[in-house]
């Protein structure tokens, strides 16, 4: 089999089949139904294996390979992105359904390319042979070059056009988090992403944190019960705001940033079992901007779930890029979880390693490093590596994609998308919360910016999916007409 190229969308042949396990070993795991049941409920249909599919190999015959776009050369990209392409070019992908898959980096967009060329000469050989595209509709190039995913690490907000632009290509794609900022942006790529037989997802690579993942396995066997509230913090330093996302930071704000990752912890986590319900947000302002501006230092966001029996359970997130830079942990990181019958307490900053060097800490080497997210080794085999769960979320998010197009017989291709489709980590169809969420606040924050402080959304009233209050008003704005 040669490589997969296809220039126009997918044409599709059934919509009607759900399935509940994996079709692989290698995307085996917690059965879709020992999980949350997804929103909406989904009808099980009886489900014969498909068996591991072969393919017959000889040194005549090229892999099957998945040709990457990749918008977006920043701090995202140097620090997962580059060691995933760097890894898989070296030992391409291999499941047994799909037998070995090549990953090529095969073009990249950014605004001058200066990080491009500055990548090119010193990248492995094997990576330098991309084309870079620059300037105006530089995305738009991209997205029509002969590619089969786009990954979009680009400024959040400029994440709906080049994923728009990609999926109306043809093109699967992937989108750091928040994928977008409005759920008609997310109603929009949801759509063509549908239309067109492609997979759209979003990186959280936090849920793949083994901390997070055992909470998760707590509340899914009924260890933990009935969360009641949750406290979440990330503080970032001030050269995050100051020096690395300087020219786009401008009228935005740290939560939809970083608020996101624990946003989609807790829907992901208790979700299924209540509903968005409420949120309010306040913040600061005049380190990074002027106290009167609409860019801020800190924010304080409040999200509220409401249980079939009317209890609630809230969630308190504080995230701020004004942490000065010599803090020891770098990112500073916490959660609290209470529940009825336990809590859940983890500082992430602080997983059992302190590390001082005379002269190189905490700068150059943190004093609490993180090596669960991302971390360089020597392997006890004499090999380098760069490992974490940052850059696993990636290696899954492509073993995906391989799945749907090489995992089996052409014919039952459709039958492999609808079922990735259904994966609540990651899918865009299954992130309408957390968008809601992050269109919520960015309203909250414009009216306190234009002063009108203390506002709220309530989500699914009468009045529509999203709707802000004023403090003392009676006057209502429909920010998102449909049901949540």
């Amino acid at each position: 089999m040669g490589g997969w190229n296809r220039k126009k969308p997918y044409a599709a042949t059934s919509d009607n089949v759900n399935y509940v396990y994996f079709l692989s070993r290698e995307f085996s795991g917690i059965p879709a139904d020992r999980s949350p049941n997804p929103k909406p409920p989904v009808t099980r249909v009886p489900l014969t294996p498909t068996p591991a599919y072969s393919r017959t190999m000889d040194a005549n015959t090229n892999p099957a390979t998945l040709r990457v776009g990749m918008v977006g050369l920043g701090m995202i990209f140097e620090e997962t992105y580059r060691s995933f392409f760097e890894q898989v070019a070296k030992r391409g992908l291999f499941q047994r359904s799909t037998g070995p898959v090549e990953i090529e980096l095969a073009a990249v967009a950014t605004r001058t390319g200066t990080r491009a060329e500055r990548y090119r000469a010193g990248a492995p050989v094997q990576l330098r042979r991309f084309e870079s595209f620059t300037g105006d509709g530089a995305v738009a190039r991209l997205a029509e070059s002969e590619l089969n995913v786009v990954c979009v690490a680009s400024p959040d907000d400029r994440h709906f056009e080049a994923a728009l632009a990609a999926l109306m290509a043809g093109k699967h794609v992937l989108i750091e988090k928040p994928s977008v900022l409005s759920l008609p942006e997310l109603d929009q790529l949801s759509e063509v992403a549908r239309r067109n037989r492609l997979l759209a997802k979003v990186v959280y690579h936090k849920l793949l944190d083994p901390d997070h993942k055992k909470l998760r396995t707590l509340v899914v066997d009924g260890t933990l019960q009935h969360v009641n509230n949750g406290y979440c913090s990330l503080l970032e330093p001030k050269s995050i705001s100051g020096g690395q996302f300087a020219e786009w930071i401008v009228g935005r704000n740290p939560a939809t940033y970083v608020a996101v990752h624990y946003l989609k912890l807790i829907d992901f986590t208790f979700g299924s079992d209540c509903q968005l319900n409420r949120i309010s947000a306040t913040g600061q302002r005049g380190l990074v901007g002027t106290p009167e501006s609409s860019t801020w230092d800190s924010v304080q966001l409040q999200v509220s779930y409401r249980y079939p029996d009317s209890r609630e359970a809230t969630f308190d997130i504080h995230t701020s890029w004004v942490t000065p830079d010599n803090f020891p942990g770098y990112v500073e990181q916490e959660v609290q979880f209470r529940f009825d019958n336990g809590i859940w307490l983890a500082h992430q900053r602080k997983r059992g390693v302190e590390l001082a060097i005379e002269g190189r800490t905490p700068h150059e080497h943190k004093n609490t490093p993180n090596h669960h997210y991302n971390g360089t080794f020597l392997e006890p085999w004499g090999e380098r590596s760069q490992r974490g769960y940052g850059i696993e979320v990636l290696e899954r998010f492509f073993g995906e994609v391989a799945q749907v197009e090489f995992g089996g017989p052409k014919s039952e291709r459709e039958d492999r998308l609808n079922q990735l489709q259904t994966l609540r980590y990651n899918d865009l169809s299954a992130d309408r919360n957390c968008v809601a969420i992050v269109q919520a606040l960015e309203a909250i924050l414009h009216e306190h910016a234009a002063g009108n402080p203390g506002c709220s959304v309530v989500v699914n009233s009468a009045a529509g999916g999203l709707v802000l209050q004023r403090p003392g008003s009676a006057l209502q704005n429909v920010l998102y007409a449909a049901p949540v």
